[in-house]
Parts: C-alpha cells; structure tokens; sequence
C-alpha cells in the first residue's frame, strides 16, 4: 500500500525528472534566452512551509543516491561479500533513520502542533520548525521529548524558521 509520503516522494522525484530531461534536450538558443532572462535581479519570497518541503526534497534526494550507490554495491558481482554485508547494513541504517525522522516528525505534530523537519547523523538530530513564535522554552520542551525517545545521549539542536 503507498502512503502519502511515498506518494509525495513519487511526485515530486518524478518532477524533478522531467524537469530534467527537458532541460538536458532544449537547444541552444532556448538554454541562451533562459539564462539571459534569469540574470534579472528580483528577490522572492520563500514562505516556512516551502522551505521544509525544499529541506525535505534536498534530504530524500541525498537519502535516495546513498541508497543508489548501496544497491549497486549489493548487485556487483565483483563487490566482496564484506563489502555488500557493509552496503546491506548502511541500507538498514538508512531505513531505521528514516523511521525515526518520521516519528519524532509526527511526535512534534501531534505534541506541539508544529510543521517540522528532521534529520538525523549519527549522534546529533537537528530539528527545523516552522513558526513564527521563537521560544526557547518550546525549544527545550522539544528536545526533552525527543531525548526521552532515546536511551543514549543524543546531541538534538532545535532552529526555529519563519
């Protein structure tokens, strides 16, 4: 069954590929009038729930190369079987980090009523909010619920966006 986040994912790798292959086959002359209609200097605003949806699209992006370039490892007849138990497990990292940006994604949601980003390396979870009321009470409310999901110590940053 797709979800909705798949689906999104879907539509908007499937964008990002036709923009694409319509760029890679214009002309010459069209690439040049582009380029000279793109040197006009006018500033755009970029509203918080754009700019999680381009944090989101740069992150699945980079997440789907990873997970590229493990599977061609696992599909490599000459990749060693240490190599491919390496790229299996980094595939599994991947998927358990994505699990867990979903939950603490949902978690503040729900909790805070908050549109948010997540990403998670290694040790250290960032948190991009969307709101225009910067607290650093929430902010340390954040971060202990988020913390309370981990018995380890997490190194957990909170930026506010508006």
């Amino acid at each position: 069954m797709i979800n909705k986040q798949n689906l999104w994912f879907i539509t908007l790798f499937s964008l990002i590929l036709v923009l694409g292959i319509y760029y890679v086959s214009m002309d010459d002359e069209a690439l040049a009038t582009l380029a000279s209609n793109n040197e006009s200097k006018e500033t755009v605003e970029i509203d918080s729930s754009s700019a999680l949806v381009a944090l989101r699209v740069a992150k699945d992006e980079e997440m789907l190369q990873a997970m590229q370039n493990y599977q061609n490892i696992l599909l490599d007849e000459n990749a060693s079987l240490e190599e491919k138990n390496d790229a299996y497990d980094a595939l599994q990292a991947l998927n358990s980090a994505k699990g867990e940006v979903e939950k603490i994604e949902k978690m503040i949601k729900e909790k805070y009523n908050y549109d948010c980003f997540a990403k998670i390396e290694g040790d250290s979870i960032s948190i991009v909010i969307s709101s225009k009321e910067h607290s650093s009470e929430i902010a340390n409310k954040i971060i202990r619920s988020i913390q309370a999901l981990y018995d380890k110590q997490k190194y957990i940053t909170v930026k506010f966006e508006s």
